[in-house]
């Protein structure tokens, strides 16, 4: 009784060819896996250099963003929610600065954030809108720092 030895064969080639080129289930550069939404490209000193995608329609629109902010990623996500990836070219502390004195302004409240030397985060609402908003300096480029916005309609 042999009814495996067909399947036995099979997999042996699939595996013998894994192996001769190369595919294997883990990755070459085993390491932490770290999600990044930044896909504009870049110059050689890490800033980006593709023009700014619009806004969505859907982006509030009294959501306030720093003067010459460059949109680098849009996704949309289950359950409404809307991540907007930016990069700006201002700083980290003016960076820091407008949204603390400009998102009050616009009707918006914060919450529950915190700042540490190269990052800071954010919630924040309005009547309108829920969402978060991070900040963190670019490694590559002088004066650069990544902001994201995420936001939802509050239901």
């Amino acid at each position: 009784m042999k009814p495996f030895a067909p399947a036995a064969v099979l997999v042996g080639a699939v595996l013998g060819l894994a192996a001769l080129t190369g595919c294997s289930p883990t990755p070459r550069h085993a390491g932490p896996v770290r999600a990044t939404p930044y896909t504009a490209a870049s110059a050689p000193d890490g800033c980006p250099t593709a023009a700014s995608l619009p806004l969505p329609k859907d982006f509030p629109a009294d959501l306030p963003m720093p003067e010459g902010t460059v949109v680098t990623n849009v996704e949309h996500r289950t359950g409404g929610r809307l991540i907007v990836a930016t990069v700006v070219r201002s700083g980290f502390d003016a960076t820091l600065a407008f949204l603390h004195k400009q998102l009050p302004k616009a009707g918006y409240t914060s919450k529950d954030g915190e700042v540490e030397k190269d990052d800071a985060e954010s919630n924040f609402s309005s009547t309108t809108v829920r969402g978060r908003w991070t900040l963190r300096k670019m490694p590559d480029c002088e004066g650069g720092v990544y902001l994201t916005y995420l936001t939802s309609a509050v239901s």
